[in-house]
């Protein structure tokens, strides 16, 4: 059975030691914080068992760290202790969340009937959401991670939309997770049983997108041996991703809103009408309404995809999440049989610094360099990259009118992966996490001329 991890939180080093070596002794794993803003940085980072906490402390008292825990991890069980002992106090504790309250001077049996019971109960708890969890898991909604109230809302609204069988334009910057959105709300849907298809409009030539979306028939053009059903005739009763839909050429755009009116399609060479069931969800990092009023996008096709709209939040949003997302990466590709290192607070707290123009790939694409730095059990410091250990983290640089737009960052991070991989585009597109095409068009767009290695 796993050693439970207990958490100390008292500012008196004399009770701090006594507790430690109470439950040391007992066979629990500890760890110690000296006040009430040391142990909500360590809960951040990762979960424990249990909190002992002491209630009186100067700054975050133990309420702020009761209210804090059960916030970030709502399975682990809370034991307030304090030399105040009184009816009021009790309750309040009681009432925001606390398993027990203890008063000092308290017997060393008494306690630890109270940590054993509190961490039965934590045990039941984690049961009944592990069980939670795989039904979870099965549609898809155990992946999208993260605790913000912008991720709690982005769940609360997937939910909702995944009922509703009708278009939705999901939008968000470059790295934020818009497929995994996507493919939540397919998987939350009426249509789950049926295929998920997505389609990136920014990675081919007005003429192969034709050709693999709609299907040819046979003798369509020389090497059409066979007819060939396109991906939407496969996605059939299903649903249909296309991604960077902004990057459709403006002929393109005419085809997809007629299947959008008329549900049909023909096939390349084809004659005849094939009718088709598919939901469409739509994908873009660009501002398509200012697109369509710009006319570099039908604002017909526009309001045909903009029935529902979900924005999904860049990390610079949501930046409580990012000690989280970090471990979940670092457990995702740690070495087989090797346990994850945990972030240390300085760390924790320089990665959540940094303004992430790549977002969460970014981010994942940072969690795997460290494993390859960090050889020991904490991600200190020296583990993280140069422009994150070295640079002046723009999150705290001056004030927010000398900030750079986010394309100066996103054009300064390329320049770099660029210069890193001798300007071999194939390599830096893996870096990114984005396709050839996409990177081309972004080289293209900063002028950043980079010949191929």
């Amino acid at each position: 059975m796993k050693t439970r991890t207990i958490l100390i939180v008292d500012d008196e080093p004399i009770a701090r030691d006594n507790l430690d070596h109470i439950l040391k002794k007992a066979g629990y794993l500890t760890l110690l914080a000296e006040n009430g803003q040391q142990a909500i940085d360590l809960l951040k980072q990762q979960e424990v068992d249990l909190v002992l906490t002491d209630l009186r402390m100067k700054g975050k008292d133990g309420m702020a760290v009761l209210s804090e825990a059960k916030k970030l991890w709502p399975s682990t069980e809370v034991v307030v202790i304090t030399g105040y002992a009184s009816v009021d106090t009790a309750v309040e504790a009681m009432r925001q969340g606390a398993y027990d309250y203890v008063a000092k001077p308290f017997k060393i049996d008494e306690l630890r009937i109270i940590v054993d019971k509190a961490l039965e109960k934590t045990s039941l708890r984690r049961e009944v959401f592990q069980l939670r969890e795989q039904v979870t898991a099965r549609t898809g909604t155990a992946r999208i991670i993260g605790r913000s109230p912008k991720m709690q809302t982005l769940r609360e609204t997937i939910h909702q939309v995944a009922q509703l069988d009708c278009n939705v334009l999901i939008q968000g910057e470059t790295g934020t997770g818009k497929e995994l959105v996507a493919r939540t709300i397919h998987e939350l849907s009426p249509r789950a049983a049926r295929r998920f298809v997505a389609f990136n409009c920014g990675a081919f030539t007005e003429e192969l997108i034709t050709s693999e979306l709609f299907g040819h028939e046979q003798g369509a053009f020389t090497g059409a041996g066979k007819a060939r059903k396109g991906l939407l005739e496969m996605a059939e009763g299903g649903t249909v991703l296309f991604d960077e839909v902004g990057e459709l050429s403006l002929s393109m755009q005419v085809k997809l809103l007629r299947i959008l009116q008329e549900r049909s399609l023909m096939r390349v060479g084809g004659t005849e009408e094939i009718p088709v069931d598919i939901r469409v969800l739509a994908a873009t990092n660009k501002d398509l309404k200012k697109a369509a009023a710009d006319g570099a996008f039908r604002s017909d096709l526009f309001y045909r995809l903009d029935v529902l709209t979900i924005h999904v939040p860049p990390l610079s949003e949501r930046r409580d999440d990012i000690p989280l997302l970090t471990g979940h990466f670092l457990a995702k590709h740690a070495r087989p049989g090797r346990t994850a290192p945990r972030l240390s607070a300085e760390a924790a707290r320089r990665l959540m610094q940094y303004e992430y123009p790549g977002n969460i790939r970014e981010l994942e694409n940072i969690a795997q360099r460290i494993l390859f730095h960090c050889d020991g059990d904490i991600v200190e410091l020296q583990h993280l990259l140069d422009d994150l250990h070295e640079a002046a983290p723009v999150a705290v640089r001056g004030t927010r009118e000398d900030w750079p737009p986010l394309d100066e960052h996103e054009k300064r991070y390329i320049l770099e992966v660029l210069d890193e991989v001798e300007g071999n585009k194939s390599a830096a597109a893996r870096i990114l996490g984005i396709d050839r095409v996409s990177l081309w068009r972004k080289i293209k767009r900063y002028g950043l001329e980079h010949p191929d290695a």
